[in-house]
């Protein structure tokens, strides 16, 4: 079952629309204030939910990093047919799927915020247990507790099937492996206190892309969920600048 406000959301605007792509374990929620503001700025705005989220974890447990790209290249395919120009923004993992979506088809502006490239030591990736030992095993996720942010924002999985971790290494090998092949102009964005993903890793993209047009805005706070803590305007007026910019 969805969980409530949890669904992809579309709202329609000119002939320029934006992909949002959120993260891993998250829902279209955590997006949604940043979509309201493009919206309201005239844009064409589709957020897609990835398969397996928003709705249980058993059934993100059984979904794997194709399918989580399957669901970005349905929502390209959408707002393509109704869009002449089309913009990506990805936040976290919706980062990564966003850098191949932009490898592979073509996007005429692309946003990462808090780039998972490289991972806190504190989340200790190295005791990850061998795949063919995962099944059926989860681990134990916090509760948030955000402030002035839509309710499901809060309604996130409690428990991670370890499996779709390693469904998420797989997706951060195959996108290191390809962003070369990204020349999108590219707007990254990254907080340097993010205990998630390590602010090295935007400096790491920032070299790594072949965009002749490429930008990295550095926050001093904000952690990793950047779209929706007390610094977020900031980050949504950088975007809309990004994207209306003519360079």
């Amino acid at each position: 079952m969805m969980i409530e406000g949890a669904e992809p959301f579309l709202f329609r605007g000119g002939k320029e629309g934006v992909l949002l792509i959120h993260g891993f374990t998250g829902s279209p929620a955590e997006l949604l204030l940043l979509g309201e503001f493009l919206n309201h700025a005239g844009y064409t705005v589709l957020c897609v939910r990835l398969a397996g989220h928003g709705t249980s974890e058993f059934d993100l447990e059984r979904t794997t990093c194709a399918d989580w790209f399957n669901s970005v290249l349905d929502g390209y395919a959408m707002l393509k047919s109704s869009c002449e120009k089309i913009f990506v923004v990805g936040h976290s993992m919706g980062s990564l799927l966003s850098l191949k979506l932009a490898a592979l088809k073509h996007v005429d502006k692309l946003v990462t915020l808090s780039p998972p490239f490289f991972i806190n030591e504190e989340l200790h990736l190295e005791q990850l247990p061998p795949r063919s030992e995962c099944e059926n095993l989860f681990t134990f996720k916090p509760r948030r507790k955000l402030h002035n942010v839509p309710p499901a924002v809060n309604k996130t999985y409690r428990k991670l099937p370890l499996v779709c971790v390693h469904e998420f290494l797989i997706l951060l090998n195959e996108v290191t492996e390809i962003l070369s092949k990204v020349r999108t102009p590219l707007l990254i964005m990254h907080a340097e206190d993010d205990h998630t993903a390590k602010f090295e890793s935007a400096e790491f993209l920032f070299n790594a892309v072949s965009s002749e047009q490429i930008k990295l805005v550095k926050i001093p706070t904000g952690g990793h969920l950047i779209p929706l803590t007390e610094g977020r305007d900031f980050v949504f007026e950088n975007i809309l600048e990004f994207l209306i910019s003519s360079e």
